[in-house]
């Protein structure tokens, strides 16, 4: 696979909040290496933003699609985001 740098907005929908989906993102993510964020929203979605190594990022989508026990994910959207300004660690936001 490649080692190409991306960025990627992820929009994660259904039963995704108050079942521990930021901690298990968070854990996920600095397994993976990737750097971002992760936060509810008010709509009961999560945002997560994800930088790093596109296979990296392959299999963080996938995990997300997935998520933590306790969670039910009924969709998930992603779109590019731009690499200014990217966190060097990941962290929990909101």
């Amino acid at each position: 696979m490649s080692d190409h740098y991306e960025a990627v907005r992820v929009r994660i929908s259904g039963r995704v909040q108050g079942v521990g989906f930021r901690m298990w993102t968070r854990d996920e993510a600095l397994r993976l290496g990737v750097t971002g964020w992760v936060r509810n929203e008010a709509d009961g979605s999560v945002s997560v933003l994800i930088a790093g190594a596109d296979c990296a990022i392959a299999t963080m989508i996938e995990r997300l699609r997935r998520g933590p026990a306790g969670a039910l994910v009924s969709g998930l959207q992603t779109e590019a985001a731009q690499l200014g300004n990217m966190p060097t660690d990941f962290r929990i936001t909101g």
